[in-house]
């Protein structure tokens, strides 16, 4: 099952809908969900430009970041997880981008493949070895830490769970706390694929995608 969903307009045909969810303008914010929306769209997603557009020409957020504002105070702490995973983590840029790939293939998220394939041609993922982990292939050009992560990430995906012997390769490839930090990225890319599913997110106006 995929996310995408539909944008909903009032007779005026101003767009009022963003899927299920309302779609916030920050006219229409309380404080808590204006101080969200600020750390979201001014905070390290944007520094330096993000590949994907955060907002719409009204500053309304895109993707999953519209429905942390429906509850700022859980929807901050995810935000916040989510920044901590992208911008904090012992994983190179190119192992975290080939994880979330493949966690949004193996999900069928539209909206996660779009914004990181995006992402991953920014960090220097090729287009090859991003169709390799929409596929569960690793491409020739990936380093054994590399197919490892995607190994990884497709056993807590399909099982919930890694082996002893899955385990044991990926702590010693990885060490502890990249793997650490593995498993945390599957779980939070697995909370954001839910949440666009349920609340059927769409894509930005106009984008269209073919995961893979």
């Amino acid at each position: 099952m995929t996310n995408r969903g539909k944008l909903y307009s009032d007779q005026g045909g101003e767009v009022r809908r963003h899927g299920r969810l309302t779609w916030f303008a920050p006219e229409d914010l309380d404080a808590d969900q204006r101080r969200l929306h600020e750390e979201i769209s001014s905070g390290p997603r944007a520094s330096g430009g993000s590949p994907f557009p955060l907002t719409d020409e009204r500053g309304r957020l895109e993707g999953p970041f519209n429905a942390m504002l429906v509850h700022p105070g859980i929807g901050g702490a995810v935000q916040a997880l989510g920044a901590r995973i992208r911008y904090g983590s012992a994983l190179s840029d190119r192992e975290r981008e080939l994880a979330i790939l493949r966690v949004a293939a193996l999900g069928h998220s539209e909206f996660e493949w779009y914004a990181h394939q995006r992402v991953g041609r920014a960090v220097g993922l090729s287009d090859v070895e991003m169709s390799g982990a929409a596929a569960g292939t690793a491409a020739d050009s990936l380093s054994t830490a590399e197919d490892t992560v995607l190994d990884v990430v497709t056993g807590l995906v399909a099982d919930g769970d890694l082996d002893d012997a899955s385990f044991a390769h990926a702590e010693q490839v990885l060490g502890t706390r990249r793997l650490a930090d593995l498993v945390a990225l599957v779980g939070y890319y697995q909370l954001l694929a839910l949440s666009l599913r349920v609340w059927r997110t769409p894509l930005p106006a106009g984008e269209d995608v073919t995961i893979g």
